[in-house]
């Protein structure tokens, strides 16, 4: 039985989701059968296993009801539900921390992932825009603080879609645009991203809805998350994920070459630094 409290600064979720394992193993039950009582499914247990799912209280409680283990999971999910992010992100936030690769939808913005300081702080005036400087400050720095994802060369495998608003909508003004082009096209030509642009000439297509981000994991089924105003749904169920899937590869084929894309967003990039200097 577990015993010791998990010590919050190495990484909680991926040790509690060990000792979950550990614990279900030692009760002689699957991950369907662990699931079954909390109404998840066998996907859902073993997401909470791998990290890329937190594990909250209402959770924990049952957990330690069915596997015996003396509270253990109600005291140390505690560490789990501190989050720099949104509620209704932050757990996609954390998974996408795990993830091996990252597909996105954008329709209206570039994904937070991409986009530079002042850019992201021209987005979030917008979204708050009585917001105090701390908090807008805040709010910033942890979306910079996502984009380190990007530093390591070759993990995770990111891939988005843009559609052409994104590059024709002007946030914050001519120079932001310019510069948030730039480091788009900049990613591009180090081979660290994928992009390609969706173009108003596309017309219709399959993700009318809004965005769409899914992800793979290395020891995780996949996950899909999709976004709103202030609201978030993180998606395990295999033919919902499944469906998601085929609707990012609908995306891609009515979208331009990742070479037409890419030309589009420097045109982009000179048009705005051109218009700025007018």
């Amino acid at each position: 039985m577990p015993g010791k409290n998990l010590d919050p600064s190495s990484s909680p979720r991926a040790l509690l989701g060990a000792e979950l394992r550990v614990a279900r193993e030692r009760a002689g039950k699957s991950q369907a059968e662990l699931g079954e009582p909390l109404f998840v499914s066998g996907s859902f247990i073993g997401q909470l296993e791998a990290g890329t799912r937190r594990m909250h209280i209402e959770f924990a409680r049952q957990i330690d009801e069915i596997l015996h283990t003396d509270g253990f999971f109600a005291r140390n999910c505690g560490a789990l539900a501190k989050s720099k992010y949104p509620n209704h992100f932050a757990e996609a936030a954390e998974a996408e921390a795990e993830a091996k690769t990252i597909r996105e939808y954008a329709p209206l913005a570039l994904p937070g992932m991409l986009q530079p300081e002042a850019y992201a702080r021209a987005v979030f005036l917008a979204y708050q825009p009585t917001a105090t400087e701390e908090v807008i400050a805040e709010l910033v720095a942890n979306r910079l603080a996502r984009a380190a994802l990007l530093s390591d060369p070759t993990t995770p495998l990111f891939w988005c879609v843009l559609d052409e608003a994104v590059l024709r909508r002007t946030v914050g003004s001519r120079a932001v645009m310019a510069e948030a082009m730039c480091h788009i096209a900049a990613l591009i030509r180090t081979r660290r991203i994928f992009v390609q642009v969706l173009p108003f000439s596309a017309g219709a297509h399959s993700s009318m809805g809004g965005t769409l981000k899914m992800m793979t994991f290395e020891d995780a089924p996949p996950l899909a998350y999709v976004q709103g105003n202030a609201i978030g749904v993180l998606l395990d169920d295999p033919a919902t994920v499944t469906r998601h899937s085929l609707t990012y590869d609908l995306l891609t084929a009515s979208a331009l070459s990742p070479i037409q894309s890419l030309a589009m967003i420097e045109s982009a990039a000179e048009d705005y630094a051109h218009d700025e200097h007018v």
